[in-house]
């Protein structure tokens, strides 16, 4: 049952270039990216750091876009500096929102990865859109109380998740 929530790859940081390139080769096409704690801290505006990893993963050859529950002022605002498509008010962990940025960036499910720091919203949703889902640390602390509630319960998932790992290994 807790499968479901389980990312298909766990890494410490959205900004492991090294790992882009590896799933390119693999033969991902485009990279859906949640924003808050996933790119930047909750509410930051864009800054360098993704403004240098965006550039580099489109020279690469990647579509991006960018899918978050936020209203679209804060999802426009991230997304417009960056070049980027973006998907406001998504839904997740509906796989509505996936579809979308999918048809955006004229991708398939098997072409895409989604990259986010939340298990029930992110890894739960790319996994229910059949895309390849990948779960990274929480850049900051500074988080809404509904999210802070759910972090305690992706204890339990992740603890069981890190037990799987370990009989796959």
């Amino acid at each position: 049952m807790l499968k479901q929530f389980y990312p298909k790859e766990d890494w410490k940081s959205a900004y492991e270039t090294k790992e882009y390139e590896r799933l390119y080769a693999a033969g991902y096409r485009g990279i859906i990216f949640d924003i808050d704690n996933t790119m930047v801290e909750h509410g930051a505006p864009v800054n360098e750091k993704a403004i240098f990893l965006i550039r580099k993963l489109k020279e690469i050859g990647f579509k991006v876009c960018f899918v978050s529950n936020n209203k679209e002022p804060r999802v426009k605002s991230f997304s417009t500096p960056l070049g980027a498509e973006y998907i406001f008010k998504a839904g997740k962990p509906g796989a509505a929102g996936y579809e979308a940025a999918m048809k955006k960036m004229g991708t398939t499910k098997e072409q895409t990865v989604s990259v986010g720091d939340q298990i029930f919203t992110d890894m739960w949703g790319a996994n229910r859109a059949g895309i390849h889902s990948v779960l990274v640390a929480p850049i900051g602390k500074k988080e809404e109380i509904q999210i802070v509630l759910k972090r305690y319960l992706e204890k339990i998932v992740l603890h069981f998740y890190g037990k799987s790992k370990k009989k796959v290994h």
